[in-house]
């Protein structure tokens, strides 16, 4: 016969609540272009932000602040930044987060 937990033991409701939002946080993700110059120095920036979920989906916030996307995948942005002769289009993607507070001074 195994022992009731302690009271202590128990996670508490905001606990558990920060664990539900880490559980279940879209990964984050920028689409970036680079520009190889061949024998100069190559450049990048970033053209989008976005947002993947679990269920696969994406949403794109292209950095001009006018455009927004909802794709069947992250991998879909690339279509919309087609590459030219020494340009290309890539996804890089921030890792998950590892901790969640109620706190936004906290969080930054």
């Amino acid at each position: 016969m195994s022992a009731a937990p302690s009271q202590n033991s128990l996670p508490t409701f905001d606990q558990e609540l920060c664990g539900l939002v880490l559980d279940t946080a879209p990964r984050q993700f920028a689409v970036v272009q680079v520009y190889d110059g061949g024998e100069l120095p190559s450049d990048g920036w970033v053209v989008a932000w976005g947002l993947a979920h679990t269920d696969g989906s994406a949403h794109l916030f292209v950095v001009d602040g006018q455009t927004r996307m909802t794709l069947v995948s992250p991998e879909r942005a690339l279509r919309f930044f087609p590459g030219r002769p020494g340009l290309s289009a890539g996804l890089v993607w921030l890792s998950q987060p590892g901790a969640a507070t109620f706190s936004r001074l906290e969080a930054a």
